[in-house]
């Protein structure tokens, strides 16, 4: 165990030497403790205080599980509450209309251009979903009892495009560590946020 302690140290030394690595690793995680910062920002006119009945419940169950995924942005009632769960959810519509859609099919046959359409596609598709995603979200929100500080017609509205905009700064952050960091952004996205809320 101690050698294979020592082995570790010294890769993680040999990183750090190399210029290149050390500015891929400083930046997936500087890019990290941005997602994992912004996950406890409350959505605006959402009195922190009276999440208690939100966070119980998502305690357990399947919003526990869709908790974990967000690193607890959900009981917060965070503005990365929606996490980049649309975007996983896109990527698999896409992968399925692939199946059965021959023009989807040509463009995953097609190498990186394709690729980069299909990237597109699953951006827009990604919007919509957690467009569709967020008043739910907003309604159990509201449901639990949760104080606002504002107008709640205005905080229905507020919260919607904030959800929305907390899930595209998700996916970019995600796609920013895939492009020019270490590993795959939102893998590590969705790792880091069951890791804290181990």
């Amino acid at each position: 165990k101690i050698l294979l302690m020592k082995r570790f140290i010294d890769t993680l030394k040999n990183i750090w030497r190399i210029e290149e690595l050390r500015g891929k690793l400083l930046l997936t995680l500087g890019l990290l403790l941005i997602y994992r910062v912004g996950s406890n920002v409350v959505l605006p006119g959402v009195d922190p205080e009276s999440l208690a009945q939100l966070q119980s419940q998502t305690s357990e169950g399947l919003l526990g599980i869709l908790n974990a995924f967000t690193g607890g942005a959900f009981a917060n009632a965070s503005v990365l509450a929606l996490g980049i769960m649309p975007y996983i959810s896109a990527s698999i519509i896409i992968q399925l209309l692939g199946m059965a859609i021959p023009s989807i099919q040509k463009m995953q046959k097609e190498g990186e251009s394709g690729r980069k359409k299909l990237n597109q596609i699953t951006r827009y598709l990604t919007i919509l979903i957690a467009g569709a995603q967020a008043p739910g979200y907003i309604a159990n929100l509201m449901a639990q009892q949760a104080q606002l500080t504002i107008d709640p017609g205005a905080f229905w509205f507020i919260a919607w495009i904030v959800l929305i905009t907390g899930t595209i700064f998700a996916m970019w952050l995600g796609e920013r560590i895939t492009d020019k960091g270490i590993g795959n952004g939102i893998s590590l996205i969705i790792m880091v946020g069951i890791i804290a809320r181990l």
